[in-house]
């Protein structure tokens, strides 16, 4: 029923970069679908990076056929033709690439995947294995290979109502205000929303204040949930940056007492690892007072 896994020529770090690219491009149409039919955004871009090899396929290039489907019953559309599991088979084509978004999106409405929309929306695991289970693929590892690219990618962002509705902006829609916590106020440093750490402060009850995943929230601020916030330290509720911000152009930052690599991250809104790597660093480094670091 599916056109056989697109195999990308690329080397893996012009993989990488196609894959990025294709997500930041087609992210919204699949957002837009996960609102309109519940399915989750994670899989939809999984699935299609997947079976069109990141927008390269035949299929995606000359029917805008994104997810390798088939004509099938009561398909009536214009088709191309390739060999897939038997010579001469019939794909559909469609005018544009959301249009191939939608009908992917009819196509799983099918009674074949009914128990899909079962399952709980933020489980993409469940919804991967699901997936193999009612007969979208042959490959024995296509559940393994989405979940591997939605990890890869972390394409489950976008299923996360918090990060999904703030990060898409439907047309003619103004985006709504955000909601300012009742103990903490989000305020932004480096162009990403924050909150101020307070004495007593816990993982789990930030979490449950600013309707955020702790499992996100330690995952932006770069932590383990034994580390417990520090109190004044800046508690960022999405991905940081890899520089500090442009009124840091050529600025060197003077290392103070009692600071640390992670603790001057987090001050700018910067990730460990770009960090060590603007300085030619590596993570034996332990900052000492009076040294000089870029942090742009």
């Amino acid at each position: 029923m599916i056109l056989a896994l697109a195999i990308s020529s690329l080397t893996f770090a012009q993989r990488n970069t196609a894959y990025q690219q294709y997500v930041d491009k087609y992210k919204e149409a699949a957002i837009e679908q996960m609102h309109r039919y519940k399915i989750p955004a994670s899989i939809t871009l999984a699935q299609a990076l997947l079976e069109s090899g990141a927008g390269t396929s035949y299929l995606a290039k000359n029917a805008n056929n994104h997810f390798g489907i088939k004509v099938g019953v009561g398909w009536n559309g214009p088709y191309v033709v390739r060999d897939d599991d038997h010579k001469g088979e019939h794909f559909r084509k469609y005018k544009n690439v959301e249009e191939s978004y939608e009908d992917h999106s009819q196509f799983l409405l099918k009674d074949r995947y009914k128990r899909l929309f079962d399952l709980n929306p933020l489980d993409y695991k469940a919804w991967a294995r699901g997936l193999k289970a009612c007969g979208y693929a042959t490959s024995p590892t296509y559940a393994d290979r989405l979940i591997n690219i939605i990890e890869t990618y972390e394409l489950d962002d976008y299923d996360e109502d918090r990060i999904g509705l703030r990060k898409y902006k439907k047309r003619d829609t103004p985006e709504p205000a955000p909601v300012v916590p009742t103990r903490h106020s989000v305020r932004t440093v480096n162009g990403i929303q924050c909150v101020t750490a307070r004495e007593g402060d816990t993982w789990d009850g930030l979490a449950q204040e600013l309707k955020i995943a702790k499992k996100k929230l330690l995952k932006f601020n770069e932590v383990d949930e034994t580390f417990p916030p520090e109190p004044n330290m800046n508690i960022f509720l999405d991905k940081k940056a890899k520089k500090a911000d442009t009124q840091y152009k050529d600025y060197w930052h003077k290392v103070k007492q009692g600071e640390s690599m992670y603790s001057i991250c987090q001050f700018y809104g910067i990730r460990i690892d770009a960090l060590y790597k603007m300085n030619f660093k590596d993570d034996s480094y332990i900052p000492v007072t009076g040294d000089l670091l870029k942090v742009r």
